[in-house]
């Protein structure tokens, strides 16, 4: 929130409009993203983000929606899951057969 001079240039808040817009950043949304000692960003997040500048919140960073390239292999397809669920049913009915003959 600055305001315009004659000139055309912005210049910075001075006085009551600088205590008008600091209850707006205090209560704006945190970056939350996890710091080199442990804790959360204390930063205010891009307006439409989650995170702040410095943590991905800035004007084309971050991958792509729908991202192609991040998919590397088919471990979590829908198809992949399915099959690992029947194979552990199957192999659990061969654990109960293998009690049973016990």
């Amino acid at each position: 929130m600055r305001s315009q001079n004659p000139f055309g240039r912005r210049v910075p808040l001075t006085g009551g409009a600088r205590q008008e817009a600091l209850p707006h950043a205090l209560v704006s949304p945190r970056c939350g993203a996890k710091t080199r000692l442990g804790g959360a960003c204390r930063s205010p997040a891009v307006r439409g983000k989650k995170r702040c500048r410095m943590h991905g919140g800035a004007q084309g960073s971050g991958a792509p929606r729908a991202n192609r390239n991040a998919r590397k292999h088919g471990l979590f397809t829908r198809d992949a899951i399915a099959e690992r669920r029947q194979i552990q049913a199957l192999l659990g009915e061969a654990r109960k057969l293998v009690e049973e003959i016990k």
